[in-house]
C-alpha cells in the first residue's frame, strides 16, 4: 500500500479522530494544571502584582503569550490527524510574534533611543530562560502523549508545535512573575526560551511520534 493511500485511510478513520481529539483536550487541561501547579508551588506572582495589572505593558504580555498558546494549541489539534490542512492555522501562528513586534516598535517610537538597550536586556533574562522551559515540561509531556493517539505525518514538526504550545502556556504563567514588562525584553528573551522548548519538542517528536 502506498503511503498516500495509508494516510487517506487514516484520515477517514473516525474512531482515531475521536480518540485523539479527546486525548488532546485532556492534555491541554492537564498541561495547564501541571504548569500552574509548579508555578504557584515554586514561583508565584511578582510582589507588585496589584499595581502591575493596572499597566498596559504588563497586560499586553498576556495578549502575546495567550495568542501563542491558543494558536499553537489549535495547530496541535490538527497536526495529529493525517491529511488535515494546517495552512490557515499555520499562518495564525504569526499572530503572537507580530503583536510583539508592533508593541516593541511602539515602545521604540515613544522612548528615547539611549534607553532601548537597558529595556531589552532587563533584569530577569536568566529567570526567563530557566522558568519558561521548566514550566513547559508538563504541558509538553501531555501533548506528546496525546499525539501518540494520532498519526502525525511529520513527527518532528508535530513535536515542535507541541513544544510551541507548551511554551505558550508556560510563558503565560511566567509573565505574571516577570518584572520586566518592556516589549523589547519580551521580544528578545521570550522567543529564545520558547525556541529552546520547541527544539526539544522537535527532537522528542521525531523519536516517539513515528508510526
Amino acid at each position: 500500500m502506498k503511503t498516500d493511500d495509508l494516510i487517506n485511510l487514516l484520515a477517514q478513520d473516525a474512531p482515531v479522530r475521536t480518540r485523539i481529539g479527546k486525548a488532546l483536550a485532556l492534555s491541554v487541561i492537564a498541561g495547564i494544571l501541571i504548569s500552574g501547579g509548579i508555578f504557584f508551588a515554586m514561583i508565584g506572582f511578582r510582589a507588585d502584582i496589584g499595581s502591575a495589572i493596572e499597566t498596559v505593558r504588563f497586560l499586553f504580555k498576556f495578549v502575546v503569550t495567550i495568542a501563542l498558546a491558543a494558536t499553537a494549541c489549535a495547530v496541535v489539534f490538527r497536526i495529529g490527524r493525517p491529511g488535515v490542512s494546517l495552512r490557515v492555522w499555520g499562518w495564525a501562528l504569526l499572530a503572537a510574534p507580530l503583536l510583539a513586534l508592533v508593541a516593541a516598535a511602539v515602545e521604540m517610537a515613544v522612548m528615547p533611543a539611549d534607553s532601548w538597550s537597558a529595556r531589552m536586556i532587563g533584569h530577569n533574562a536568566r529567570f526567563c530562560l530557566t522558568l519558561i522551559p521548566l514550566l513547559s515540561i508538563g504541558p509538553l509531556a501531555c501533548f506528546l502523549f496525546a499525539l501518540r493517539h494520532g498519526a502525525p505525518e511529520r513527527p518532528g514538526l508535530a513535536g515542535a508545535v507541541a513544544g510551541l504550545a507548551a511554551s505558550g502556556i508556560a510563558a503565560t504563567f511566567y509573565a505574571s512573575n516577570c518584572t520586566d514588562d518592556s516589549p523589547l525584553f519580551v521580544l528578545l528573551w521570550y522567543p529564545i526560551a520558547i525556541a529552546m522548548v520547541t527544539a526539544v519538542g522537535y527532537v522528542l517528536g521525531r523519536r516517539i511520534l513515528r508510526w
